[in-house]
Parts: structure tokens; sequence; C-alpha cells
């Protein structure tokens, strides 16, 4: 019920990322030692078919879906049987992102925006180059589609100028959310040991942030 905004939907998970994120919640998508047998393509259409009149849309999610290499015949699959799709990213793709965008493919798109750019290194614990974040950015930004821009704070990691600096970046956008990271699971096992910023600290950023114009929530 909460993740395709207005649509009740199904939500399919696609096994393979190319980040590392520390705080990841589903690192048995992340880490091939952790994978268990996934779903045939034919079960996942079937399922969904047999859904027809009850949902309204399809996210899908991972790991990262755009490394799927029949990701866009897969959302036209989909699209075929009457459902909405929302794609949830990281943004480190923004050639497929934008060839979805342009095929009219995507009804909403979650853009997961990690860090400011010369952190996302460090942080994604990979060899992205920043600018391929800022280009999903403007991508989704003028697409008109609908969206919504998310970033994971675990305090450890981003600070709040880092919040601030990433505020910056989705200036524009229709809705941003912060966060909270809850330490309960994550592909590095350090980070259950991590202290949640608090109810103040959330709101301080999210202040700031509608301060400047951005339409933020704080979870």
């Amino acid at each position: 019920l909460n993740e395709f905004p207005g649509r009740i939907s199904a939500v399919i998970f696609c096994q393979g990322c190319n980040f590392r994120c520390p705080y990841c919640h589903n690192p048995e998508l992340v880490d091939p030692d952790r994978y268990s047998p996934p779903w045939p393509h034919d079960t996942v259409l079937e399922e969904l078919a047999a859904r027809r009149g009850r949902l309204q849309g399809v996210a899908i999610s991972g790991g990262e879906p755009v490394l799927q290499e029949d990701i866009e015949a897969f959302i036209r699959e989909i699209r075929d049987l009457g459902f909405a799709v929302k794609l949830h990213t990281n943004g480190s793709d923004p050639v497929v992102l934008e060839r979805l965008l342009e095929a009219g493919l995507l009804d909403h798109v979650g853009l997961d925006v990690k860090a400011p750019p010369a952190a996302y290194p460090a942080l994604t614990r990979s060899k992205v180059s920043p600018s391929t974040i800022t280009r999903s950015i403007s991508s989704v930004l003028a697409s008109g589609v609908e969206h919504e821009f998310r970033t994971t704070w675990a305090p450890s990691l981003l600070s709040k100028g880092d919040l601030l600096e990433i505020a910056g970046m989705v200036r524009g956008c229709r809705s941003w959310i912060i966060q909270r990271f809850v330490p309960s699971k994550s592909l590095d096992p350090a980070m259950l040991e991590e202290r949640p910023p608090d109810d103040a600290a959330l709101e301080e950023v999210r202040s700031a942030a509608e301060s400047m114009g951005i339409a933020c929530q704080a979870r």
C-alpha cells in the first residue's frame, strides 16, 4: 500500500546491485552468497495476471533493477497486463533510465540520492562517477514523470551539512524523503551498532529543506 503512491501495488525485487552501501536492508539481493533461487520469469507474469482488477501498479525494486538486461522488455510485458509501473533505482545508469523515460514506460520513479557527489564512492563502496547520479536526477526532473527522491540517513555516514548539500541537488523535485536508518538488518553488520537520528534532528533537516522550497518528508 505504500510502495507506489496512490496505487495498490505488487513489488518485484531484482537480485544484484553495483553498490555496496553498508546500511542496505536487502543484503540477500546484493550479496551473491546470500541469493536464493529467483522466481521464473513466466511465474512472475502469471502471478501478476491473476491479480488484474485488484492491483493498479507494479513497483520494480532491488537490488538495482536497471542491471537486468531485459528490464525494458519486462516492463513492457507488465504494462501489457494493464499495470502502471514504478521503478526504484540508485541512478547509476542514466542511459537506461533515460531510455525508459523517453519510451513512456515509467509512471513513477523512486530515485535514491545517497550522498553529496564527492562522497558517493566512499558511501556506496563502488567506483560510480558522481556525474552519473546528477545526470539521473536531472533526467527525472526534466521528464515530467511522478517521482520521489529518497535519502537514507545514518549519522555516521552523513552529517546534517551533507543532507543540506543533497537538498541542493534535488531542488525542484516533487518529493524528497529522508529515511531514518533503522539498525534491524544491514549489509555491513557493523551498522547494527548505529544510533539512528532522533526526531529533532530529522525535523531540523526537514524544516531547512522546506525553507529551500523542497517538499520534504522525514520518516
